[in-house]
């Protein structure tokens, strides 16, 4: 991805999270973190994200947090 993909125009993007890549649905500057609802800012800052649940992580340990509730969830 490179800047032009994401014209600036503000707002929350819808995205489709791929292995090692992601695909812009709607153009938007920004997605939040399924944990802690922070704002993601496109394309530099979004690196932690799961193919299976669709979701943007804002570091690792959100990440973590993420697979953990799932792993429970499982579990029940």
């Amino acid at each position: 991805m490179n800047r032009m993909d994401f014209p600036g125009r503000g707002g929350e993007a819808v995205i489709e999270y791929l292995d090692g890549d992601f695909h812009v649905i709607k153009p938007g500057s920004f997605v939040r973190c399924a944990i802690t609802g922070k704002t993601i800012l496109l394309p530099h800052d979004l690196k932690y994200w799961s193919v299976a649940r669709q979701e943007a992580y804002v570091d690792a340990e959100a990440s973590l947090e993420a697979e953990m509730r799932a792993t429970n969830a499982k579990r029940r």
